[in-house]
C-alpha cells in the first residue's frame, strides 16, 4: 500500500468563506501501517461486496480518528469522501485522507462540527449523498437527520423517531419498560430544582444516580449519597448537560453499587430484521467515562447473554431501529441486568465487536442507509478469540485518574508492527491536542485467540507506544492490564477507586522490578559513557574499564546500589540480592530499548538522557527519573542540603487547562477547608476546585471566560 501523500489543491471561495477541496490519492503513515498488520483481514464475516451499489460520495461530519475509521471503509466500497473541519484542523489526518474537505468555522464545535447549517452547505457544495456522523457532535441530533431529510440527503443512522426517544433518558426508559426491558427502579420524570431532587433521592434511597437527561459519554452525570451531595451533584450536572447538549434536564434513579456495566451490540436494517453482535465489558470507568473495553464479558453466560442480546433487539424493534446501535446494561454480582440507555450511533468501542465477530459496523452502516436489507442472521455472528481497547489519552493519570492535557505530538510512533494490534488514530507526530476537543489520541485495539493473550499484546503495545509533548494515560492504563484484579477478570465500575483508594501513583517499584528499573539505568550510564569516550578518543589514552560500582536513585523507591561488569555477550549486574544478565544488543538511540533481562524480554523507552548522570525511562508504562552515581560521588551526593519543598496549602491552582465558568468567592471573604472556590470546565467537563485549608481570600487571578493553563494560580489565600 502507498505511503506517501499525493495532494492536489484548488481553493474554491463562496460568499466571504475560503473553502479548500483536497483530492487525496494515497495514504499516510500510520493509516497504511495498521492496514498491513491485518486490521482489515478481520472482516471475514460479511466481506464487503464493491459491486454492491450504495453511495457515491458520503460526508463525514466528525473529526478524528472516527472520522479516520469511516474514511477506511468509504474507500473500500469504492465511496468518495468528504471531510470537513475547523480552521485549526485543516492539517489534520481526516482531512488529509478524504478526496476533499472542507472548512466549516473556527475552532470552538458550535461555530464548526455542531453547526447543522454549515454541514448541510458543505453537504450541498460537494454534492454527498449522504452524511456519517461518527459519534459525538451531531451524532444523536434528531433536528439534524430532519434536516438532511428535508434535503433529500441520506443520515448514515436510525430514523429521527429513533434518536429522539432513546436520546431523551426519561422517554427511553418508558419505551424500554414497553419493550419488556429490565430497568432501573427510579423517578420516572423530570427534575424540577434542587429541593425536588433531594426530595426524589430520598424517596428512592440514596445512593442515587443524579444524570443528565439528554446526556451521554458519562457527562452530566453524578453519584449522591447524601442532601449534600445531591444538591452538589444536581448543580454540576445540569451546568454539564447545558454546556454539552444544550439541554439542563435532569433525572433520579438508584445507583446499583458495585456493577458491572455490559452493553450490547444491535444491527438492524429499514424492514425489521434486528441482531445482537454480542457484548463488550466496559466497567473499568473513572467520571463515568470508559478506559479499558473488552470483547466478550469474562462474567456472562450464555443464557444471560442470550437474555440480554434479545431483550436489546426488542427494544431495537419497538423504536423502529434501523443502523448500528448499542443497549447499555448494569449487571450486578448475581447477572440480573438492568437497562441503562440506547446510544443510537456507533460506538466508540465497536472495534472489539468486530474483532470478535468479523464485522465490519462502519459497512453494515452504510448498506442499511442506503436501503438494504442485513444479510447477516443471528446464528451468523460469532464469538472468536477476544479483544482489549485501552484509550490512549492526553491526561495525567496522576490527577483525579485523569484529567486533560494539551500540547504538540513531539514524537509519535504507533506500535502497529505487533501481531494483533489495531491503532485507530486520527493523529500523527506534529499533531496538536487542544482545548476545544476530545483528548483521545488513539484506540488501541489487541486481540488474541484467548484474553490472556489479548492481555499480553495490551502490554506489549503499551511498551511499545511512542508518545512525546502530552502529558498522557498509558501510565495507568499499563498498571491495570497487569492488575491481578483485572487479570482475575474481578471488575466492577468501582475498580478504579477500590484498586487505587489514593489515586494512581504510578506503576509502584519493589523486590525484582526495583532491581531491573536500577540495572536498566546503570546498563545505560555506562554505554553513555563508553560512547563517550569512544567520541573523544580518551579510550587511547588509558584502558576501558570493564566493571563499575554505582548507586542508581529510584526516587520515592528508594537508592539502589549496583555493581556493574561487562562481560563478552553483555553485562551482569548486581542489584543488592538481585543477579541479571542483560544482552548488549540495542542502542541508546533508539525510542523503544527491547532488552533481554535474564532471558526475558523488557521493553523501556530512555525518554530522556542528561549531561550527568540523570536520566527519565518510561518502565512498564511508568516515567521514572533516575539519577546515577559512581560510589565515590554518591558519598558527596548524600552530604548536599535538602531542597524544601514549597508550601502550596494556601493556594488554588487549576489542576487542567481549561475554562472558568465561575468564581464563587471575593477578596477579602472567609473560605473553610473543602469550600468550593471556582468551577473549571475542560472537554465540556465541570470540575469544582475547592480550598485546601481554611483562610481569607487575598487575591483572585482570574474571572469568568479566562482560560488558564495547568498548574496556574487561581485563588490565593492568606
Amino acid at each position: 500500500m502507498a505511503t506517501s501523500l499525493t495532494l492536489g489543491l484548488r481553493q474554491w471561495c463562496r460568499g466571504q468563506n475560503s473553502r479548500f477541496l483536497l483530492r487525496s490519492r494515497g495514504n499516510l503513515k500510520n493509516y497504511s501501517s495498521a492496514a498491513a498488520t491485518g486490521y482489515d483481514g478481520i472482516y471475514t464475516t460479511d466481506p464487503i461486496d464493491p459491486s454492491e451499489k450504495t453511495f457515491d460520495k458520503i460526508l463525514i461530519a466528525n473529526r478524528g480518528e472516527i472520522a479516520v475509521r469511516v474514511i477506511r471503509t468509504a474507500r473500500k466500497m469504492g465511496i468518495a469522501t468528504v471531510a470537513v473541519h475547523s480552521d485549526v484542523d485543516a492539517k489534520a489526518m481526516h482531512v488529509k485522507l478524504a478526496d476533499e474537505a472542507v472548512c466549516i468555522g473556527p475552532a470552538p464545535a458550535r461555530q464548526s462540527y455542531l453547526c447543522m447549517d454549515k454541514v448541510l452547505e458543505a453537504v450541498q457544495q460537494t454534492g454527498a449523498q449522504a452524511v456519517h456522523p461518527g459519534y459525538g457532535f451531531l451524532s444523536e441530533n434528531a433536528d439534524f437527520v430532519r434536516l438532511l431529510e428535508e434535503n433529500n440527503v441520506a443520515f448514515i443512522g436510525p430514523n429521527a423517531n429513533a434518536i429522539t426517544g432513546m436520546g431523551d433518558k426519561i422517554q427511553s426508559k418508558k419505551l424500554a419498560i414497553e419493550a419488556e426491558v429490565n430497568t432501573i427502579p427510579g423517578f420516572e420524570g423530570e427534575i424540577q430544582d434542587v429541593d425536588h431532587c433531594i426530595a426524589v433521592s430520598r424517596k428512592i434511597g440514596y445512593p442515587v444516580m443524579i444524570k443528565a437527561s439528554a446526556g451521554g459519554g458519562g457527562k452530566g452525570m453524578r453519584v449522591a449519597r447524601n442532601d449534600e451531595q445531591a444538591r452538589e451533584g444536581f448543580r454540576l450536572s445540569q451546568q454539564e448537560a447545558a454546556s454539552s447538549f444544550g439541554d439542563d434536564r435532569i433525572l433520579v434513579e438508584k445507583f446499583v453499587d458495585s456493577p458491572r456495566h455490559i452493553e450490547i451490540q444491535v444491527l438492524a436494517d429499514q424492514f425489521n430484521n434486528a441482531i445482537y453482535l454480542n457484548e463488550r465489558e466496559c466497567s473499568i470507568q473513572r467520571r463515568n467515562q470508559k478506559v479499558i473495553e473488552e470483547a466478550p464479558s469474562v462474567f456472562l453466560d450464555a443464557q444471560t447473554r442470550r437474555a440480554m442480546g434479545e431483550q436489546a433487539v426488542a427494544l431495537a424493534r419497538r423504536i423502529g431501529y434501523s443502523s448500528a446501535g448499542t443497549v447499555e446494561f448494569l449487571v450486578d454480582a448475581q447477572r440480573n441486568f438492568y437497562f441503562l440507555e440506547m446510544n443510537t450511533r456507533l460506538q466508540v468501542e465497536h472495534p472489539i465487536t468486530e474483532c470478535i465477530t468479523g464485522v465490519d459496523l462502519v459497512h453494515q452502516m452504510i448498506r442499511v442507509a442506503s436501503g438494504h436489507k442485513l444479510k447477516l442472521k443471528q446464528e451468523d455472528i460469532p464469538i472468536r478469540g477476544w479483544a482489549i481497547e485501552s484509550r490512549v489519552y492526553a491526561e495525567d493519570p496522576f490527577k483525579n485518574f485523569g484529567l486533560p492535557s494539551v500540547g504538540r505530538l513531539s514524537r509519535y510512533m504507533e506500535p502497529n508492527h505487533l501481531p494483533g494490534v489495531r491503532c485507530d488514530s486520527g493523529v500523527e507526530e506534529g499533531s496538536d491536542i487542544s482545548i476545544y476537543y476530545d483528548p483521545m489520541i488513539c484506540k488501541l485495539v489487541a486481540y488474541g485467540q484467548d484474553r490472556s493473550q489479548a492481555v499480553a499484546r495490551s502490554l506489549d503495545a503499551l511498551d511499545s507506544y511512542v508518545i512525546r509533548g502530552v502529558t498522557h494515560n498509558v501510565p495507568l492504563l499499563r498498571d491495570i492490564l497487569a492488575e491481578p484484579r483485572f487479570v482475575a477478570g474481578d471488575i466492577t465500575t468501582n475498580y478504579l477507586p477500590e484498586v487505587y483508594p489514593d489515586g494512581f501513583r504510578g506503576h509502584q517499584l519493589t523486590g525484582e522490578g526495583l532491581a531491573r528499573l536500577a540495572a536498566v539505568a546503570a546498563v545505560v550510564h555506562v554505554k553513555h559513557q563508553r560512547r563517550s569516550v569512544a567520541v573523544t578518543g580518551h579510550h587511547a589514552l588509558q584502558p576501558t574499564p570493564t566493571a563499575w560500582d554505582l548507586v542508581v536513585l529510584c526516587g520515592a523507591a528508594g537508592d539502589v546500589p549496583c555493581a556493574v561488569r561487562q562481560t563478552g555477550a553483555g553485562f551482569e549486574v548486581t542489584c543488592g540480592e538481585h543477579q541479571l544478565t542483560m544482552a548488549d544488543d540495542f542502542t541508546l538511540a533508539e525510542p523503544v530499548m527491547n532488552l533481554t533481562i535474564n532471558g526475558q524480554r523488557e521493553m523501556v523507552q530512555l525518554v530522556r538522557r542528561g549531561l550527568k548522570g540523570d536520566a527519565r525511562l518510561r518502565f512498564r508504562g511508568t516515567a521514572f527519573d533516575v539519577q546515577v552515581y559512581s560510589d565515590a560521588a554518591y558519598e558527596y551526593f548524600k552530604m548536599m542540603p535538602k531542597k524544601e519543598e514549597a508550601d502550596v496549602g494556601k493556594q488554588v491552582t487549576s489542576p487542567m487547562p481549561g475554562l472558568v465558568k465561575s468564581v464563587a468567592v471575593s477578596v477579602g471573604d472567609m473560605v473553610s477547608e473543602g469550600q468550593e472556590v471556582c468551577v473549571i470546565e475542560a472537554m465540556k467537563m465541570q470540575n469544582s476546585l475547592v480550598a485546601a485549608a481554611t483562610g481569607k481570600v487575598r487575591a483572585i487571578h482570574v474571572k469568568e471566560g479566562d482560560t488558564v493553563e495547568d498548574e496556574q494560580i487561581l485563588v490565593e489565600l492568606e
